[in-house]
């Protein structure tokens, strides 16, 4: 059970424990403040009128390494 809920995972991805726990991390922080930006614009539409597209944008080229549509491009739908 231990080696299933802290080793296998981060072994498949070719990371030890804390390399994955700080890549983890360094998503969850963006993803916090473009959470924290959508629901801000929720109440008033004129504030963070991109963050959250923008992170998702800048989340995603990290996670393809650049590749693929709209890595790099402008978003299609902003939130």
């Amino acid at each position: 059970m231990f080696r299933q809920l802290f080793i296998d995972h981060p072994r498949s991805v070719g990371e030890t424990y804390s390399e994955h726990q700080a890549i983890a991390l360094s998503f969850a922080w963006p993803l916090f403040v473009a959470s924290l930006g959508s629901a801000l614009h929720a109440f008033v539409p004129g504030l963070c009128q991109t963050t959250g597209s923008r992170t998702i944008l800048n989340l995603h080229a990290r996670i393809t390494g650049g590749r693929g549509r709209g890595a790099a491009a402008e978003a299609e739908y902003i939130i």
